[in-house]
């Protein structure tokens, strides 16, 4: 049985961190490089960096932060925000990201998810794809969750699998910032119908609602930003719990 993956979501603009962070541990919580080696030293499997600011200045400020993060951790960590091509996939692997993350770009460009696959692996590649609920079904929407595509989150998420993608992350919208638990059953059935791993994002609050990700269904891993930051659950806490539930966790 694979073991579940507990991973921190950090967003960066122009090189910082943005979204308090509230460690007393930390001197600098806005610097990426010192919150990743607290992560890293305190459970956390994964990191995934999410770029905000992603014009094309800040690509260089971003590799140069990846390559000082690579030295610093020895967790594998994912990259994401304005990657627009396999050059700018390149940069951040070349620089030291595991892997790196596509959203908007990988619906209005499908190719690209076949290209950077082509030329790294699918292991490097995670396609997040960003869902909301409309009547009874659930949409894929871009450009930070402004736009909908009409596109119905499974067919998409089929698709992505096949043009190449290793990993999906899913961010139910509705969910995401309440804190009232995942989206279960649309994460679910997601999971059912591909066969790379999973990750599932929005709405984390205790550890009860990572008892019934892992319980309920088929995902191999959960992410979550606030609750980890403000370290209302902390990590090695939550792996605790999850061990007394016979969960599988690394």
């Amino acid at each position: 049985m694979l073991k579940k993956r507990i991973i921190p979501c950090l967003d960066i603009k122009d090189g910082r961190v943005v979204k308090g962070v509230q460690f007393l541990e930390l001197k600098d919580a806005g610097n990426p490089v010192e919150l990743a080696s607290f992560y890293s030293k305190n459970g956390a499997d994964e990191l995934v960096f999410l770029d905000i600011s992603a014009t094309l200045e800040k690509r260089k400020t971003l590799a140069e932060m990846v390559t000082q993060l690579s030295k610093e951790i020895n967790i594998p960590f994912t990259v994401g925000g304005g990657i627009q091509s396999v050059d700018d996939a390149r940069l951040l692997l070349q620089s030291g990201a595991d892997k790196v993350s596509i959203n908007s770009a990988a619906v209005l460009n499908p190719e690209l998810i076949t290209q950077i696959s082509d030329a790294f692996g699918s292991q490097s590649l995670v396609v997040a794809i960003d869902i909301k609920k409309l009547d009874n079904d659930w949409y894929v929407f871009i450009k930070g969750g402004t736009e909908s595509t009409g596109i119905l989150a499974i067919d998409w998420a089929k698709k992505v699998e096949e043009l190449g993608a290793g990993e999906l992350l899913i961010t139910s919208m509705n969910n995401d910032g309440s804190k009232d638990g995942f989206a279960l059953e649309i994460t679910n059935k997601i999971s059912k119908v591909v066969s790379i791993p999973v990750i599932a994002s929005g709405g984390a609050g205790n550890s009860r609602h990572f008892i019934d990700l892992f319980t309920k269904t088929e995902v191999s891993a959960g992410l979550a930003a606030s609750i980890f930051h403000f370290n209302e659950v902390p990590i090695s806490e939550l792996k605790n719990v999850l061990k007394t539930q016979n969960i599988a966790i690394r």
